[in-house]
């Protein structure tokens, strides 16, 4: 399990946001290092399944490939899979779920100590999860 405190994963919506440079994202990604960024293997997943179902723009296409060469896609492992069993659970019994790969994303954020930064609102009701969002100021 890696814990680092300047460590940001990324979902796909800032991702998006990243790439088709939405001001405030943009300036952030160029202010952070890019060891610091990082996305989880399910957002390369909704990245790539976005992308297939657009195959006519070869411009985004280019855009998301280059930006997950330039950043850590971590894996999904076994430590990230307990912290979803448990994180689901916890969720469900507080009549909060959320859907599957909102909680994947969220469990590997919050398995490898990272900074989660999304514009989804929802992210921010997950205890322990800290939430980011760079398309706002403040």
């Amino acid at each position: 399990m890696r814990r680092d405190a300047s460590l940001y994963m990324l979902a796909a919506n800032a991702v998006s946001h990243a790439v088709k440079v939405h001001p405030l994202v943009a300036q952030r990604v160029l202010e952070a290092s890019m060891a610091s960024l990082c996305v989880s293997a399910v957002t390369a997943g909704e990245l790539w399944f976005g992308l297939a179902r657009r195959p006519e723009n070869r411009r985004l296409g280019v855009l998301v490939t280059e930006f997950l060469r330039r950043v850590d896609v971590l894996p999904w492992d076994r430590s990230a899979a307990e912290r979803y069993g448990v994180l689901r659970s916890e969720m469900e019994r507080a009549g909060r779920p959320l859907g599957s790969l909102d909680l994947l994303i969220a469990a590997h954020a919050l398995d490898v100590g990272a900074v989660l930064v999304t514009s989804d609102r929802s992210m921010t009701r997950l205890s322990g999860l800290q939430v980011e969002d760079w398309t706002v100021t403040g």
